[in-house]
């Protein structure tokens, strides 16, 4: 068992033309606590000091941050500092036929929400054609996903900047280009398009590889993965995630934030400004740095 530990730095800085009068944001910077992820310690400073502020946790359990910032200003910024331990996943015993990890209210209820489309639809007849490929019938599910997997990353050019947080998948199928997030969400309604239960992963990946290992797609930036449901016999199932961008499942690399249906449900940072700007600029800069060497436990 590889276990490593890191010191995150996740820093998002907004400079307005004009001054800002108010200031209501929503943050997801807080990492994840579940098995094969400790959060050992976190915090969140936004500047200028918000007169309200509030910790809650969203419909899928994730933390957020809800603030308010009334003093006049130009520029706002915000920053997450986290030290969190991960492990690498265990080994997961074969699945059966994918057919039979299709969710239902009986079997596996807490995950049928996430077979269902996104609204307007991400599931075009292209991609459950593209989906359908790599899952012919009784084939294993793993043994599926990571051929999809395999294909997204190959059939897929990346290439920071080709989308936006609004480009829809069929888009990026057309194109044939984008980023991190926009694979996932591909992988996801791929899927989806099977009656298979994905959901969107939100996180970092660490800086520096472990030695012999490559440096990845996706380092000192946020990332995005997705993860597929597998019925273990509870009500919750099991999820392992996979990354097309680098084309691997999931290992102690990946530092997990936020999970949901879509981006949508997760974004870092977001927020309402009432302000007469007609400029505004982002600059967002991540640090995922490990506090010592991997080691076996």
């Amino acid at each position: 068992m590889r276990v490593r530990r890191y010191r995150v730095l996740h820093s998002t800085v907004y400079v307005y033309s004009d001054e800002v009068t108010s200031s209501y944001g929503r943050a997801y910077l807080t990492p994840r606590a579940f098995p094969g992820q400790r959060l050992l310690s976190h915090d969140i400073r936004v500047d200028p000091v918000p007169s309200d502020r509030s910790v809650g946790t969203d419909v899928y359990g994730n933390t957020t941050l809800y603030f308010h910032v009334t003093a006049e200003h130009r520029r706002l910024e915000v920053t997450g500092e986290s030290m969190v331990e991960v492990t690498n996943p265990p080994e997961i015993p074969a699945p059966g036929p994918w057919e039979k990890a299709c969710p239902d209210i009986e079997n596996g209820p807490l995950a049928v929400e996430f077979t269902l489309d996104l609204n307007p639809p991400e599931i075009t007849p292209a991609v459950a054609a593209y989906a359908a490929e790599s899952f012919p019938p009784g084939r294993p599910l793993l043994e599926a996903v990571q051929e999809l997997t395999a294909r997204i990353h190959t059939d897929f050019t990346y290439e920071s900047g080709s989308t936006t947080v609004s480009t829809r998948v069929a888009d990026v199928f057309a194109d044939r280009r984008g980023v991190c997030q926009d694979f996932a969400r591909l992988g996801i309604a791929c899927l989806r398009s099977l009656g298979l239960a994905a959901r969107y992963v939100s996180g970092y990946l660490a800086t520096d590889p472990p030695p012999g290992r490559e440096r990845m797609v996706g380092a000192d930036a946020t990332h995005a993965w997705a993860a597929v449901w597998l019925p273990d016999g509870s009500a919750d199932g099991h999820w392992v995630d996979f990354d097309p961008t680098n084309n691997q499942f999931a290992d102690e690399r990946y530092v997990t934030v936020a999970w949901g249906r879509d981006y949508a449900d997760v974004p870092p940072v977001r927020g309402i400004i009432y302000t007469d700007a007609k400029e505004s600029t982002i600059r967002v800069s991540v640090d995922v740095a490990p506090l010592e060497a991997c080691t076996d436990a």
